[in-house]
């Protein structure tokens, strides 16, 4: 994910110490994203100071101990502005673990399949009435409120690849239940047949005797 950027989107406005930073990062995103390590967070600033993005100066306090204050540099700015203002890219492909559970559905058969789907479908549906709840908590926060619209989306998205699963795998899972027990007879058919084979071997050698 790139929170080194987020960073840096936070620091325009101005300097801030890391705890600030993770405060301002958790307000500005809601509760979607979830919280901001702060030893991640500090692992991140240490690299961006690193790499000239942002600088570092020491703030002394009377009442408590010095804090590190984080500053956006002019090739920061620029970095942030090459980053925010280009066209975002997958890369890494549609990786989800209902793909995978789909998968397991379908070599179980049809029965296991419907219960897979219903089940699915109800927890999207349960997810969608949560986001709406927080959609409407957050209709004041622009930014959060539209990354709740995004996952409300998703979520909606999801629904309809629930009744295209069930459309286009039922019938393969159909197949995959009839030809099951055909594999499985015929492997003690041939189990069968073989000890049979070796009886009469026996046999065979028994009256030769």
């Amino acid at each position: 994910m790139p929170l080194h950027h987020a960073v840096l989107a936070l620091l325009t406005r101005r300097p801030n110490h890391g705890y600030e930073l993770k405060a301002r990062f958790e307000e500005a995103v809601g509760p979607q994203w979830g919280g901001l390590n702060i030893g991640h967070l500090y692992q991140i600033l240490e690299r961006l100071v690193r790499d000239g993005y942002v600088s570092r100066s020491q703030v002394t306090q009377t009442d408590r101990p010095d804090k590190n204050l984080y500053t956006l540099t002019e090739a920061g700015e620029a970095e942030l502005r090459s980053w925010a203002t280009t066209a975002w890219v997958r890369v890494g492909g549609f990786r989800d673990e209902l793909f995978l559970k789909l998968l397991g559905a379908v070599a179980l058969g049809p029965q296991a399949l419907t219960t897979l789907i219903d089940s699915q479908r109800q927890t999207y549906l349960s997810e969608l009435a949560g986001l709406a709840q927080q959609r409407r908590a957050h209709a004041d926060e622009p930014l959060v409120a539209v990354l709740i619209d995004a996952a409300i989306a998703h979520t909606k998205a999801d629904l309809g690849l629930l009744d295209s699963a069930a459309q286009h795998l039922g019938p393969l899972a159909t197949a995959q239940s009839a030809q099951a027990p055909e594999c499985s007879h015929a492997q003690v058919q041939g189990d069968t047949d073989e000890a049979g084979g070796h009886g009469g071997m026996r046999g065979d050698r028994t009256e030769s005797a």
